[in-house]
């Protein structure tokens, strides 16, 4: 392994780590006053912010905590990757989940006028250092969402101060919860905030949290053979690697059809991600790996050719029919076992353990027609 690439996994390794996350908390605890405080970022014109904010309330009565509120603007056109997309996926989203977490989000508007968020900033503001914050939040935003109107009021200041604490404090999104050190977005994070606050005996009842999440249904006797699944996965993507097997169990456990769709990594193909996103995104991969008992953390990055190589052999083990098994233990030998995929040897654990030929692969590795 290149010392360049060793130093690069030792420092990705101790950014998942227990340890890490084990000094950030310390690091959070010596700036506690005398009740816990938990911020939360709202943005009045963000969907999965309508949905978060309508948990904060059970949050408060469940636990040992006080909450501190705060208006934020939306993410950068930078921070969102994609901002002519962005808006039009959250929205999907959020109303894809409302249901399943008990929440709600009107179907009327599909996008809310800049004037009415300016107005809904400035009511907003008049509450955020009042107990009533989260009932008018809420009432504010099924205004909102149902198209009818907020009265002007004078303009506010106080979404930018909050997105400028948002950064600071190391995230970019809203709908966010920041808790001594760690970041927890939506409301489908809230079950690891409620999981970290029962650890610290924070809990009034610590047999139940307040935000699960939903249980998947059965399909009984259906028949969704005619059914195709589409998975768009990274082999660079932490989020691919602990969601890649899990996926094809789905579908097997489904009955439908998987169709694999491999996407040049996100950072590949021009798309900017600051530091905090990338620590972020590994950190709470992490957190997720852990949750559904996957294995993550020993991790060699294959960014650029390493990566371009692994999808050179996707033909190949697509004529073997392979693909899927490939796939899979690429994923697990980068984010969870630590096996240099960079270079040759490393790869060859990866064919050989698929069941192909390394010889027969080695020949595919500079064809360019993937």
């Amino acid at each position: 392994m290149k010392p360049s690439t060793l130093t690069k996994k030792l420092f990705m390794r101790f950014i998942v780590s227990d340890t890490r996350r084990q000094i950030t908390h310390q690091k959070g605890r010596l700036t506690r006053g005398k009740v816990p405080t938990v911020h939360y970022f709202h943005q009045v014109d963000d969907p999965h912010s309508h949905l978060a904010v309508q948990k904060i309330n059970a949050l408060t009565n469940h636990y040992k905590i006080r909450f501190k509120f705060h208006l934020a603007q939306a993410p950068t056109e930078t921070e969102q990757g994609d901002s002519q997309r962005f808006p039009s996926w959250a929205l999907r989203d959020a109303r894809g989940i409302a249901s399943e977490y008990g929440v709600k989000l009107p179907h009327e508007v599909d996008q809310i006028e800049r004037g009415q968020v300016q107005c809904a900033e400035s009511y907003l503001t008049k509450h955020l250092k009042t107990s009533c914050f989260v009932n008018e939040a809420i009432s504010v935003g099924q205004r909102l969402w149902s198209g009818e109107t907020i009265n002007k009021n004078q303009r506010s200041n106080a979404a930018i101060s909050g997105s400028a604490l948002r950064s600071k404090l190391g995230h970019w999104l809203s709908a966010t919860f920041y808790f001594e050190g760690e970041w927890y977005w939506g409301v489908d994070r809230i079950l690891h905030l409620e999981n970290r606050l029962k650890t610290l005996n924070l809990s009034n009842d610590r047999r139940e949290i307040c935000v699960p999440r939903p249980l998947p249904e059965s399909i009984g006797s259906k028949d969704a053979s005619r059914v195709t699944l589409e998975f768009f996965f990274s082999l660079r993507s932490p989020y691919s690697a602990i969601s890649f097997d899990r996926t094809v169990t789905l579908a097997k456990r489904a009955g439908v059809k998987l169709r694999l769709r491999p996407v040049m990594p996100m950072m590949m193909r021009g798309v900017p991600a600051q530091l905090k996103k990338q620590l972020y995104i590994l950190t709470d991969a992490k957190r997720e790996a852990e949750y559904y008992g996957e294995r993550f953390g020993s991790i060699v990055d294959p960014i650029g050719k390493p990566v371009k190589r692994a999808y050179a052999l996707l033909p190949f083990m697509i004529e073997q029919n392979l693909i899927t098994e490939f796939c899979s233990n690429y994923l697990r030998a980068a984010w969870g076992e630590g096996i240099d995929i960079t270079n040759n040897r490393g790869l060859k654990k990866v064919v050989e353990k698929t069941g192909a030929n390394w010889n027969e692969a080695q020949d595919h590795l500079e064809n360019g027609s993937w």
